[in-house]
């Protein structure tokens, strides 16, 4: 590994085949691809999985942000996170992260801040968790939804935030981070 070098000197590598492997919409398709690097060397069995972009809302009220208890089966637990869902076709994550706000804690806001957007899989997948703001949210009637998922709603403060997170409560990374840059983040 070289430490000397200008990073702008990297390279993109380059996709020469795509095969999709398995399609299971709307959730996910596996493709294989054989890339080939800088260097000219190639990589014929190299797997990417495409997978829809979500939202992460940490949704602000008198100093609290709402989180909902509830089973994950990725980790196999219950859980502490945030109201949160995928982006429909042709979304943008703000539209997405109102809509999901309403649905999952029948909360709404006009005041919104998108914090960032991240790659979940920096190795295998383009998806990304958008991590959005939402301050002085206030109730409104939450809309049904079509989660499978039974969840419970408490008000945490950021301090409260921080020690379900130091005691592994949280068991997914788009939770941690929007829990990072979007609650203890601006709660400073």
């Amino acid at each position: 590994m070289k430490f000397d070098k200008d990073f702008r000197q990297l390279q993109e590598w380059q996709v020469l085949k795509r095969e999709c492997v398995l399609e299971c919409p709307p959730w996910l398709s596996l493709w294989r691809e054989t890339i080939r690097l800088p260097d000219g060397r190639e990589i014929g069995d190299y797997y990417q999985i495409e997978q829809r972009d979500y939202v992460e809302i940490a949704a602000w009220q008198n100093g609290k942000v709402f989180g909902l208890w509830g089973y994950k089966h990725g980790p196999r637990r219950v859980t502490l996170g945030l109201p949160a869902g995928y982006l429909e076709a042709g979304e943008d994550a703000l539209a997405a992260a109102r809509r999901e706000l309403h649905e999952e804690a029948g909360l709404a806001s006009e005041n919104w801040q998108l914090y960032g957007s991240y790659c979940i899989d920096g190795n295998r997948g383009q998806a990304r968790a958008h991590i959005c703001v939402a301050h002085d949210c206030r109730s409104i009637e939450a809309r049904p939804s079509d989660d499978f998922e039974v969840k419970i709603g408490q008000w945490l403060t950021p301090q409260q935030w921080g020690e379900n997170l130091a005691a592994g409560c949280v068991a997914t990374l788009g939770t941690a981070m929007a829990v990072h840059a979007g609650i203890l983040a601006v709660a400073r």
